[in-house]
C-alpha cells in the first residue's frame, strides 16, 4: 500500500513556477470533479512553502467551483503578513482563469502557554474493526459497477468505522472513525498536516447525512463541500492511527453542518475541524 501513499505524497509535492505561484497535478483517476481534500491539502502546501519557520495553526477555506480533474490547478499565494509571532497567507486555486477554491491560513512560531482539552471518547482499537474493503464490500448491494470499482480502489488513507450506519434518526448525527496514512510518511510536520487536511474531507459531511438515511452517492441528493476550517493544536503523525470524532449539530436550508476532533491513540487532541456542506434534494 506504500505505492498508493507515495502517489499522494507526489500529489502534494507542488511544482514552483514562479515566486508565490505553484502548480498542482491531479491523480489519474476517472472522476467528474476534483476531491475537496486534495485541493485543500495542495493549497496548504503552497501556503507553507512561503513560510520559513512558523507552523500552521488554522485554516479557513471555501469551495467555489467544481474542479476539473483533467487539467492542472494553479495556486497563487498572497503573503498577507509576516509578524514577530504570526504569518498569514491567502491562497487562490485557479483553473481556466477562474477561482475554484480560496484558503486563508495562519502560521505561528512555537510558544508555550496554558493547555486544556476535551476527553477522547471510548472507542474499540482500530485493529479490531473491519478494514475498508471488507466493510464496504458488505454494503455495496446493487450499486452500479463503476461506483463499486471506484469505492474498492486502493486508497492512500486507511479508514475504519466504529458506528457508521445511516440511522434515519434525526437525533443521531455522530460517527467515530479511525484514520491513518497507508504507509510511512517523511518526518515533515507540514506534510503530516496536509495529509490530515486531505483525509479530513473524506467522511465529515457523511455525518450530516446519517440522521436522514442518506447513503454515499445517493441519487436523490446533490452533495458537495461548501467550506472547510481546521485548527491544529500540537504535532502528530498522520501515519499513526487518529480517532476522528465527527458530529452534526444541525441541518437546514439544504445545508448540513459538521464538526470533528482528531485524537491520537493516547488521547491527545491534535486537530479540530468544521465544515458546512450542500445536501440538496434532486428534483424528479
Amino acid at each position: 500500500m506504500q505505492d498508493v501513499l507515495d502517489r499522494l505524497i507526489e500529489l502534494l509535492d507542488l511544482e514552483e513556477l514562479e515566486v508565490n505561484i505553484f502548480r498542482g497535478r491531479n491523480p489519474q483517476e476517472d472522476r467528474q470533479r476534483v476531491f475537496g481534500g486534495q485541493v485543500a491539502g495542495q493549497a496548504l502546501v503552497a501556503a507553507g512553502r512561503t513560510v520559513e519557520s512558523n507552523v500552521v495553526h488554522s485554516l479557513h477555506a471555501y469551495f467555489l467551483r467544481a474542479g476539473d480533474p483533467k487539467i492542472p490547478i494553479l495556486y497563487e499565494v498572497d503573503r498577507i503578513r509576516d509578524g514577530k509571532s504570526f504569518s498569514t497567507r491567502r491562497v487562490v486555486a485557479i483553473q481556466r482563469g477562474r477561482a475554484i477554491f480560496h484558503l486563508s491560513a495562519s502560521f505561528q512560531k512555537v510558544e508555550d502557554g496554558p493547555e486544556h482539552q476535551i476527553a477522547m471518547p471510548d472507542a474499540p482499537d482500530p485493529e479490531t474493526l473491519a478494514p475498508w474493503a471488507e466493510w464496504m464490500g458488505e454494503r455495496m448491494g446493487a450499486m452500479p459497477e463503476p461506483i463499486k470499482q471506484w469505492l474498492m480502489r486502493d486508497r492512500p488513507i486507511e479508514v475504519r468505522y466504529v458506528k457508521p450506519e445511516p440511522s434515519g434518526d434525526a437525533a443521531i448525527g455522530r460517527q467515530l472513525v479511525w484514520i491513518r496514512a497507508r504507509g510511512r510518511l517523511p518526518d515533515s510536520l507540514l506534510l503530516h498536516q496536509c495529509v490530515v487536511a486531505y483525509a479530513s474531507d473524506l467522511t465529515l459531511l457523511d455525518t450530516a447525512q446519517l440522521p436522514h438515511g442518506i447513503i454515499w452517492a445517493d441519487p436523490r441528493y446533490q452533495v458537495a463541500s461548501l467550506d472547510h476550517a481546521m485548527w491544529f493544536y500540537r504535532p502528530f503523525r498522520a501515519d499513526e492511527w487518529l480517532l476522528y470524532v465527527q458530529e452534526s449539530p444541525g441541518a437546514f436550508g439544504a445545508r448540513g453542518f459538521c464538526t470533528g476532533n482528531l485524537f491520537t491513540r493516547d488521547g491527545k487532541l491534535v486537530v479540530s475541524v468544521a465544515q458546512e456542506g450542500l445536501m440538496r434534494p434532486v428534483a424528479r
